[in-house]
């Protein structure tokens, strides 16, 4: 495997495109089965995510933006249409560890440590002890955690905590990041703060990133792709390509650029509720 640490590029948005999409949706459909009746959370979607691309889903309150993420994951399985995850079904690429999850809650066990927990993965793969050692210390350094490894989880902030989460996501090197709406429950000083953190960590491993919100300035200035999407079911109403520069300062935020690219997704999430 690659050294995440070691595996770094000047900028994602330089890395080479891939021949095929990493994730390939086509026609997809999802209808889950309740007491009171079918509900349809996804209908119809078609989308393609390169490799190293950074693409927020962003939509209101069960619109299928967690649902898509789980069945890229192999959480949930769609009722229709395809969908493939590095070329394969997404219960063959979960079984070939191609993704790290990083959920709302940062989901730490509080009776391990935080090194504890990052390792937690790689001791379920198999990892030598040795390698585990090597891979928690260079993901912690990763998301600037040095020294916080014997911390139990309650010693830690709120964005600590989150980011000991994305170190465990990162700790056994899966291409894809798939984040579900990680920095949610953060106060917006932390957020602006974990987001530069985010970008940087992008930078530096060229994972593909598949990131939940509901917030369109942490969407626009984030990603690379912006997927927007209906309320329930869930559909694609916009997809926008960014043209921002790699380089992405807080204040970017003001600029001209960043406005029009905002009031696209704007614009996208109420043309959304135009469906009948």
């Amino acid at each position: 495997m690659v050294d995440p640490v070691d595996r770094r590029l000047s900028h994602p948005a330089q890395a080479p495109a891939s021949l095929a999409p990493v994730i390939l949706a086509k026609g997809l459909d999802l209808t889950f089965r309740t007491a009171d009746g079918p509900v349809q959370a996804l209908k119809d979607v078609d989308l393609e995510i390169g490799r190293g691309e950074f693409v927020s889903f962003i939509g209101p309150s069960g619109c299928g933006k967690t649902t898509f993420l789980r069945v890229v994951a192999g959480l949930e399985h769609p009722t229709g249409g395809s969908i493939s995850v590095n070329g394969m079904t997404p219960d063959a690429a979960r079984q070939a560890r191609a993704y790290g999850y990083v959920f709302q809650a940062a989901g730490l066990y509080p009776w391990r440590t935080i090194a504890g927990n990052v390792k937690l993965p790689l001791e379920i793969m198999g990892f030598s002890k040795a390698e585990q050692e090597s891979r928690v210390r260079k993901v912690l350094s990763l998301v600037e955690l040095d020294g916080f490894g014997g911390k139990y989880p309650w010693q830690l902030s709120g964005g600590m905590q989150q980011r000991a989460s994305i170190a465990r996501a990162l700790s056994f090197d899966a291409d894809i990041l798939l984040m579900d709406e990680p920095f949610g429950a953060l106060d917006e000083i932390v957020r602006d703060r974990l987001n530069e953190e985010l970008l940087r960590l992008w930078a530096a491993t060229g994972k593909t990133v598949g990131f939940v919100t509901h917030s369109i300035p942490e969407a626009v200035y984030l990603s690379t792709k912006i997927v927007v999407m209906s309320p329930r079911p869930g559909r694609i109403t916009d997809v926008i390509d960014s043209d921002l520069p790699a380089e992405r300062p807080l204040d970017i935020r003001d600029t001209p650029e960043f406005l029009a690219l905002a009031h696209r997704v704007r614009e996208g999430l109420r043309a959304g509720h135009a469906y009948d």
